[in-house]
């Protein structure tokens, strides 16, 4: 990634972040959206074959919020450079939550992703624009620099299904994983999406495969929400027995997730929670690869 050395201060660490940079964080950034939607089969949720287990959405109104979003994470990119306050990014993430909601009509497509994907894009703004940084992971700069404002800011939030979730079941959701640096995102998504990748399997199929990975190890508070704990054993346990019969390496792996799918409907079960960390694990990948091609 390009970084413009700062001669304003004459500090041989402080880097200006340019603007090519925060618009490459930003492609990034709607790269992985469109690349989750597209994606299929993905057992309960959205994509172009049918609306899974929702019925107030479909691949358009996800489309939609995208286009919305344009702009939103280059600007969380450029207040990040100079080390703001987490309200600062809170307030920037609010404001793309309400182009998201007037492009859908309402309709909360995007409102994890957008908190996902700008604080991994705000910190790799930061992270360009102090060589202090330079060494550590995006997930690891959000920890130390905005983690504590994160889980302090959990009372002052409207009320949500993932409050609501918190207070019932005592599961993190979003915001615990990213104020412990995202430890699931760099911990199972991102090993088992360059494993994948590596063993030669095509982007969707990575996709997939991390997506099956994550609905395993995640306590997605979307599934809490939606079938209480009986709905969450069962999509943890149906992932854990296709990950254990060879994943996406097997043969006929499409059609064991298409089963999958209908069984998931019928319960009214969709794995948001691990939809978003795909999003967030193929944005990590692309960002952290840029950063070390960067050197």
């Amino acid at each position: 990634m390009a970084i413009v050395l700062d001669q304003a201060d004459g500090n041989a660490t402080c880097r200006s972040v340019s603007a090519a940079d925060c618009f490459r964080l930003e492609h990034c950034c709607l790269e992985a959206l469109r690349y989750e939607i597209l994606a299929w089969p993905k057992p309960g949720l959205v994509s172009p074959v049918d609306s899974g287990s929702h019925r107030d959405m479909h691949m358009g109104t996800f489309f939609a919020s995208i286009a919305a979003l344009q702009g939103s994470f280059a600007e969380l990119a450029r207040a990040a450079a100079s080390a703001p306050s987490f309200g600062v990014l809170q307030a920037i993430g609010r404001q793309a939550e309400r182009k998201m909601l007037y492009a859908t009509g309402g309709v909360n497509t995007h409102r994890g992703a957008i908190f996902n994907l700008g604080l991994l894009a705000a910190a790799a703004a930061l992270r360009s624009s102090d060589r202090a940084l330079a060494a550590l992971t995006c997930g690891t700069v959000v920890a130390r620099t905005w983690g504590s404002e994160i889980l302090a800011a959990r009372p002052r939030m409207p009320a949500s299904h993932g409050e609501h979730v918190f207070r019932q079941y005592a599961a993190g959701g979003a915001r615990t994983e990213a104020a412990a640096g995202f430890p699931t995102v760099y911990g199972i998504g991102l090993p088992t999406l360059r494993r994948l990748l590596q063993a030669g399997h095509d982007r969707e199929a990575a996709l997939i495969g991390t997506l099956l990975a994550l609905m395993e190890h995640l306590p997605d508070t979307n599934v809490l929400w939606r079938g209480g704990e009986s709905g969450l054993d069962l999509v943890r346990s149906s992932a854990a027995a296709f990950n254990r019969a060879g994943g996406v390496d097997a043969a006929g792996w499409q059609a064991r997730l298409q089963a999958l799918h209908r069984v998931f409907v019928a319960r009214n079960l969709s794995p948001g929670g691990s939809a978003d960390l795909v999003a967030a694990t193929w944005a990590t990948h692309r960002i952290e690869t840029l950063h070390a091609q960067a050197g």
